[in-house]
């Protein structure tokens, strides 16, 4: 598999192949439809022409939280765009590297909701091995230009990937932050059986602002309250 922190170095079509769990189907479905092929001739010509594309391994969140483990939904919008940043997790670094401003306030909210020590590494892998969804609506992008890939077609599938988890029969938390987040809210709300929780984005811009501001959101808690009132098991959002 490619390294995570690396950009794309294989065709993207490849990629589709290694995701070998419960979202299998789901991806080999897209893939070979026309809208899977657009995506992915788009991609590799940005590839072909030189760019450098983030991150190296692109299904990440799918592989480490199969469709039938997850527990919780957060949603971003496109990946880091530095150099090695991306990891192929929403709002997660690769370890060793310094937090982006959206990720600190994550964790310092984090911290103040748990009461835990801010981690080491601001990598949130363990989160998404606890069933944490950690989803981005383009999951590529190119090197210092954030959202360059966001209208390459990537919404026909991430937007495929959270219905798969709004029509799961198990409750699930939906933390969606900012209003690019929130517009799945409705096809959540529908189902009648899983946690919407929302408010503004964590990035400094929105932070501390109102209508609902991040810092002092308590969706940590809430989300693990909610998970084991229903029966899915403690969600204790360690990061050691």
């Amino acid at each position: 598999m490619a390294s995570s922190g690396l950009s794309l170095a294989s065709p993207l079509r490849e990629q589709f192949d290694r995701v070998d769990n419960d979202w299998a189907p789901l991806l080999q479905a897209f893939a070979d439809s026309p809208a899977g092929h657009a995506l992915c001739a788009a991609v590799d010509a940005r590839v072909a022409a030189g760019a450098q594309v983030y991150p190296g391994d692109v299904f990440r969140a799918l592989a480490l939280t199969p469709c039938s483990q997850v527990r919780a939904v957060v949603v971003g919008q496109d990946p880091y765009h530095g150099p090695g940043q991306a990891e192929g997790l929403a709002f997660s670094v690769s370890p060793g590297l310094r937090w982006p401003p959206s990720l600190r306030n994550i964790l310092q909210e984090w911290r103040r909701d748990l009461g835990q020590p801010l981690p080491v590494s601001g990598s949130l892998r363990p989160w998404a091995e606890q069933g944490v969804l950690l989803l981005n609506t383009a999951l590529t992008v190119e090197d210092g230009q954030p959202g360059a890939h966001s209208r390459l077609g990537w919404q026909v599938l991430t937007e495929a990937i959270v219905q798969a988890a709004v029509d799961s029969i198990e409750p699930t938390a939906f933390l969606l932050w900012g209003a690019h987040a929130q517009a799945f809210a409705p096809r959540v709300e529908v189902a009648g059986r899983h946690r919407v929780l929302a408010c503004n984005h964590p990035s400094p811009l929105s932070a501390r602002r109102g209508p609902v501001p991040f810092i002092g959101c308590g969706h940590f808690g809430e989300a693990r309250r909610f998970l084991v009132a229903t029966g899915r098991g403690d969600l204790d959002w360690s990061l050691a």
